[in-house]
């Protein structure tokens, strides 16, 4: 071959540039491997969380290093990891997929397609676990999360940038108060992400109809990690749910992000630690179950202006055993959160839906995000409204009450009844201002409680009609002049009084 060849030239080349030396390559092996847990020997350079790479593809995380052994949780099933499989660091941890090309699509935690509509088009991946925003990069909450039901936008207002837990016993409308309030986001600019931990998959259907059918599902994102799923994928749902609903409120956008429930999330978080043999505390809870979720639910938050001004607002749900609120993972969760709605299984067996316990529920934000509009109205509807059934329980060891307390006892039981609503079918900010004037005003007090029904779904045809300027003006600036209130309390009298 000539010494002047270009392929010669070209092989020197390689060689001047390739490094010789030892080469090491760490691999740990498979010891045990059971209920979605491998236990590896090897790997001493291995770092907590670190993602691992088995040889069949399997990935896993690092969740317990030991002397002797690492835990492994798998992210999927277990069935093709075997005793003896070689395992290899990867350097990195579990990232999941970010940016709008998630709009619209249901996924695993992992970002991986569960709809069938083609490959997910990420922007970028991004680690599931990232530091919250710093006190100094965040901003006073005072813009309100409108839901679209009256007994939460009256007396436990949501603003943006909040962690408002929802809590109470099994199958009483935790999951329906999350679903409504993000179909009522279908006018606003907020970004919907729901996650779903351990659910049934029938009950992650029903929600997923119902944001297609009601909501905005273009503006959405599922995420689905059912009760058959491995606990690993259970695991980092939440954290992966969190991440994406992050990439929007880095970038100046609204966000909110339901998660449904952490209650499962925790009892996924004691099975692999029991499983990992990490040491067990409080109703066999591993020590740190409150720093996971408060590492979690610390990342909500209203960012300052300087920071884009963007916004993620959490609702956390969890699951009470007979109501008993002062369980070991739900005063974790009422302590980590800005407030909680607790509903009551007697209200709801009562009728009473959403089945809000106005005694214990509270939003430590409160008025202070609350519609203006609302706010003016629904001023001293909470203290009335405790007031009626406080005076309701005593009445009922009789006695013939006055005529004062009769008064209070009648409008009262109409403030129960407009605070009652349907399954998926929010409010407009207008019609809840409209209801609420009402009622305080005395112009719903002789009207017989079957009625009500009947005037509440008229209201809005009947406000549109005949009071469209002051409709828009509610809906778009969230605001009421003295002049249009009383003119609105004019429209409510006369179309209460032709009333049949």
């Amino acid at each position: 071959m000539p010494p002047d060849s270009p392929w010669l030239a070209t092989a020197r080349h390689t060689l001047e540039r390739t490094k010789l030396g030892p080469y090491v390559d760490p691999r740990g092996v498979v010891e045990e491997v059971a209920d979605g847990i491998a236990l590896i020997s090897g790997l001493p350079d291995v770092r907590l969380d670190e993602l691992l790479r088995f040889d069949d593809g399997q990935f896993g995380f690092a969740q317990m290093l030991d002397r002797e052994r690492i835990g492994c949780v798998l992210l999927d099933g277990a069935d093709s990891v075997q005793a003896g499989d070689v395992v290899r660091g990867t350097g990195d941890v579990v990232r999941v997929p970010i940016g709008p090309g998630l709009l619209g699509r249901v996924v695993d935690p992992l970002g991986r397609p569960l709809d069938e509509k083609g490959p997910i088009i990420a922007e970028a991946h991004a680690p599931i676990e990232r530091p919250a925003p710093s006190i100094i990069e965040r901003d006073l909450v005072a813009e309100p999360v409108q839901t679209g039901l009256l007994v939460v936008d009256t007396l436990f207002a949501l603003g943006r940038g909040q962690r408002e837990l929802i809590i109470g016993d099994r199958a009483i409308g935790k999951t329906t108060i999350a679903i409504d309030t993000i179909i009522n986001q279908k006018h606003s600019d907020m970004i919907c992400i729901y996650v779903a931990v351990g659910q049934k998959t029938s009950a992650i259907r029903r929600a997923i109809d119902a944001i297609h059918k009601l909501g905005a599902p273009e503006r959405c994102i599922v995420v689905v990690a059912g009760a058959a799923s491995a606990a690993g994928l259970q695991w980092i749902a939440p954290f992966a749910g969190m991440t994406m609903a992050e990439y929007f409120r880095d970038r100046g956008q609204h966000a909110l992000i339901v998660i449904d429930d952490l209650s499962k999330h925790a009892a996924t978080h004691r099975e692999i630690a029991l499983l990992t043999r990490q040491m067990p505390g409080r109703e066999a809870y591993p020590g740190d179950v409150f720093y996971v979720h408060a590492r979690l639910l610390e990342r909500a938050a209203k960012l300052s202006a300087e920071q884009g001004g963007g916004s993620l607002t959490a609702l956390p749900i969890a699951e009470t055993d007979a109501g008993n609120l002062s369980a070991y993972i739900p005063t974790n969760l009422i302590s980590i959160t800005d407030g909680q709605i607790v509903l009551d299984s007697r209200l709801f067996h009562e009728g009473q839906k959403p089945a809000v316990d106005v005694g214990t529920s509270v939003s430590r934000v409160g008025g202070k995000t609350q519609a203006p509009a609302l706010r003016q109205a629904a001023s001293m509807l909470r203290l009335d409204y405790a007031q009626f059934l406080e005076m309701e329980m005593f009445t009922r060891f009789g006695g013939m009450p006055d005529g004062r307390v009769r008064a209070q006892l009648t409008r009262g039981a109409r403030m129960r009844a407009i605070l009652s609503q349907g399954q998926h079918s929010p409010l407009k900010l207008s019609d809840e201002v409209a209801l609420v004037l009402a009622v305080q005003n005395g112009l719903l007090d002789a009207m017989p409680l079957p009625a009500l029904a009947e005037f509440r779904r008229a209201l809005p045809a009947m406000l549109a009609r005949d009071a469209g300027e002051i409709v828009r003006q509610i809906d778009s600036t969230g605001r009421l002049e003295a002049a249009d209130t009383q003119t609105l309390l004019d429209i409510l009298r006369h179309a209460i009084a032709s009333a049949p």
